[in-house]
This record gives C-alpha cells, sequence and structure tokens, in this order.
C-alpha cells in the first residue's frame, strides 16, 4: 500500500483549472519529484495535497485513509506537512520560536523539547542561531529553519517546495544531503517539487513530469533521464527553471 495516493485530481482558482487528472504515488522512506515547466501545476498540487486547495475532482489517500478535501491543520495532525516556496519563515521570531511553532498541534511536551534539541543537531547552524530572529538569517539559513520547523511537526510526509531557490551551488549541495538524509533520520518521506533538476535527480528514485497541468510521464529516475521529452526539457539546457 502506498503512503501516499493521489488519484486522478483535477483542481484549480476560479474558473481556471491548473491540474488535470493527475495521479501521484509516495512509498513508505521514498523521496520522489516532480518536474515540470513554470505554469505546469506543480506548486498547485502541493497546495492541493495538504488542503489548501479544494480538488474539484478525483481522490487524495493517505496512509489508506481518504483525506480529500480535509483541512491543513488536520493534514498536519495526520502527518502531511508542506515546507513552501519562499521559506515563509516569521522574520520577526527567534530561530527557536519558529521551530516550536512547527509543532503548534503537538501535545507531547517533552518530546517537543527533545526534539528542537534533534534539529539543531541535524542543522548546526540554527544551534548558533538559536536566539536570533529568523529576518537576520541569510537565504540558505532561512531555507534550513523552514524545513526544520517542517520537520518538527514529524510528518511522515514532508513536501518540499523547491527548496534550493535562490540559494548558491555550495548550500544546493547541502540541501542535497540533508533531503538524503531525511528518511534515514526522521522516517519521513519527501515529495519535492524542485526548479534545479540536478539537484531532484540526484535525490529522488523515481519523478513525475508535467506539462499543462498533466502528467505527461513518469517512472524511475533512470529512465527519465533517457526519455526525450525529459532531455529537451532540462538535460539540453531549453529550461532553466521547473
Amino acid at each position: 500500500m502506498n503512503l501516499l495516493d493521489v488519484s486522478n485530481v483535477t483542481t484549480g482558482y476560479g474558473a481556471t483549472v491548473v491540474n488535470r487528472d493527475v495521479s501521484v504515488t509516495l512509498g513508505e522512506n521514498e523521496v520522489i519529484t516532480i518536474l515540470g515547466p513554470n505554469g505546469a501545476g506543480k506548486s498547485t498540487l502541493l497546495r492541493t495535497i495538504v488542503g489548501l486547495v479544494k480538488p474539484r475532482a478525483g481522490t487524495i489517500s493517505f496512509a489508506g485513509e481518504n483525506v480529500t478535501g480535509r483541512t491543513p491543520d488536520i493534514m498536519a495532525k495526520r502527518g502531511v506537512v508542506l515546507v513552501p516556496e519562499g521559506r515563509r519563515i516569521f522574520g520577526d521570531m527567534t530561530v527557536e520560536e519558529n521551530l516550536r511553532l512547527g509543532a503548534y498541534a503537538r501535545r507531547d511536551t517533552e518530546a517537543v523539547e527533545a526534539d528542537v534539541k534533534t534539529m539543531e543537531r541535524f542543522f548546526p547552524i540554527l544551534a548558533t542561531k538559536r536566539q536570533q530572529k529568523g529576518g537576520s538569517l541569510s537565504g540558505g539559513q532561512q531555507q534550513m529553519l523552514a524545513i526544520a520547523r517542517g520537520l518538527m511537526a514529524r510528518p511522515r510526509v514532508l513536501l518540499l517546495d523547491e527548496p534550493s531557490l535562490g540559494l548558491s551551488p555550495l548550500l544546493v549541495k547541502e540541501i542535497q544531503t540533508i533531503i538524503l538524509d531525511i528518511g534515514k533520520t526522521f522516517n519521513a518521506s519527501v515529495l519535492l517539487v524542485e526548479q534545479n533538476a540536478g539537484l531532484a535527480l540526484s535525490v529522488a528514485t523515481r519523478g513525475y513530469l508535467m506539462q499543462n497541468g498533466r502528467i505527461a510521464t513518469s517512472g524511475p529516475i533512470s529512465d527519465l533521464k533517457d526519455m526525450s521529452l525529459m532531455r529537451e526539457l532540462y538535460l539540453g539546457g531549453v529550461a532553466q527553471k521547473v
């Protein structure tokens, strides 16, 4: 049984349909990626999975339960958490306060305290910045804080929306290592939407390629690299962002 199963989902905003009959699956401790040109509907799909956008058709199942249309707070409690594009940390709050906000729905106080320390070990830079305002961090540090805040909810599925956006190649390498370690350290699966095709292809085992709101093709990463559409869009340099 898949941990997350998005089946024939159609969604959009107002009169505009963005995703059309999209199906995606994610297994336990798996990293998959969704690639596609700007405007393909990747971020809308993530927002639909976590309940920020209501699907017009299709179903979303998590751990065998139909969660279609559930609100974001319920999805977070179930274990499906989104780290949105643009980081969206709280700049006027300290690093520690941002981390604790990630655990807002939890009542296991002692475990939350332990998890704050776990995040500071996993993201050492956050330990040194613990009492600094989130807005004072560099872009890369803010991205690490955003991921750590998402992990504070103890998700079983972490949705990452373009985590390398605006980061230097050195920081992208750090993000790569973090994504690869999330499964074994936090027992979470990752669904990655990423503008950097090289990063996405290096961390995922399977991928989906979206065009015009639909899944154009999917398969193991090794197969995707060999597909002519994939080479045209990303490996041939035609598209710089996905």
